[in-house]
């Protein structure tokens, strides 16, 4: 039984159950919200936004002001934060402030920021890449109908304003993308997968690990880097031990290509997870699984990758088997 962490709530993908209902249709803030997780209000994915306000407000209110250059005080303990021990470049220390340093990356769901998180008065300090996704009447969730199967929620009145796309809908379905891509990235970091640590969640923003150098030149893409022989056949054996454990913990990337693989000193790592699936709870995890080796591979193979046919199909019973599929399933 698997489940996708919603705005503070676990929503399980089984039939049995997994609807976050306190009492009769009304949930309330409770005692998580001094967790950073804050739950829902009749069946609003609001108040985690909300909360934020409040604390912006607050500090407004008691005349802190932002140190020369900053842009906020840090958002550390606003939201769900990620699987500890938490790497020793985190930055938890109150009174740390962030400032924006321009986008890296700009896609149709969501753009990527570049952060810089200092501790005013000190040497501390952390790049950060920070997740934003679009609000509802910018947002374009493409083909997300098949990604979104094995993501149910038992509340009625939710699951019709998702299938339906309304206005309340579309805000439904970027916080289920954002905690859905959040859980997975906590998931597979703990377990070893080559993924950006993820550092927070707050609403439908990630903070996540920058990947590239200090002076923020972003890794490039796979599609961006040229290998030889070598080079080619060490990111192809880092592949498949990245999507070995992705597998294993039940996933597929379900969008991958060379456009969402990095590549830093070297270093393989997987980014870019709002669509990932579930292979046994999606009825379509099978065929997703599939299409990603066969969208991968395909990238190798035109690079010269040696007996690229038989290392696909290799990698894709190596997968099936990691997940528990049958084979020519």
């Amino acid at each position: 039984m698997r489940s996708f962490d919603f705005d503070g709530d676990s929503y399980d993908a089984s039939s049995s159950g997994g609807s976050p209902r306190r009492g009769k249709r009304k949930w309330r803030f409770d005692e998580d919200a001094e967790a950073g997780r804050p739950v829902m209000r009749r069946g609003r994915l609001t108040d985690l936004e909300r909360a934020r306000l409040a604390v912006a407000r607050s500090e407004a209110d008691d005349g802190l002001p932002l140190p020369d250059g900053a842009d906020r005080w840090s958002t550390w303990g606003q939201g769900e934060l990620g699987p500890e021990p938490y790497p020793s470049w985190v930055i938890t220390e109150e009174g740390a402030v962030d400032m924006w340093l321009g986008v890296v990356k700009t896609g149709k769901e969501a753009e990527v920021h570049l952060i810089e998180r200092t501790v005013p008065g000190t040497a501390r300090h952390v790049l950060l890449a920070e997740k934003r996704y679009r609000s509802a009447e910018h947002r374009l969730f493409h083909r997300d109908a098949g990604y979104l199967e094995g993501r149910r929620v038992k509340e009625s009145r939710v699951e019709r304003a998702i299938t339906n796309r309304t206005a309340f809908g579309l805000k439904l379905i970027a916080e289920q993308w954002a905690a859905a891509e959040f859980s997975a990235l906590c998931g597979l970091w703990a377990a070893g997968a080559p993924v950006p640590y993820p550092m927070e969640r707050v609403g439908t923003d990630l903070l996540l690990e920058f990947i590239g150098d200090a002076d923020g030149g972003a890794a490039p893409r796979l599609a961006q880097v040229r290998p030889d022989g070598d080079e080619l056949l060490d990111l192809w054996e880092q592949l498949v031990d990245g999507l070995a454990s992705l597998a294993r913990a039940g996933f597929t990337h379900g969008d991958l290509s060379a456009y969402n693989v990095l590549v830093h000193d070297g270093r393989l790592v997987l980014i870019d997870l709002p669509q990932v699936v579930d292979v046994v709870v999606n009825p379509r995890g099978a065929q997703l699984l599939e299409r990603d080796v066969q969208n991968i591979s395909g990238w190798f193979a035109a690079r010269g990758l040696v007996a690229a046919d038989k290392r696909r199909e290799e990698l894709l019973d190596l997968l099936r088997s990691e997940a528990g599929l049958a084979k020519g399933v």
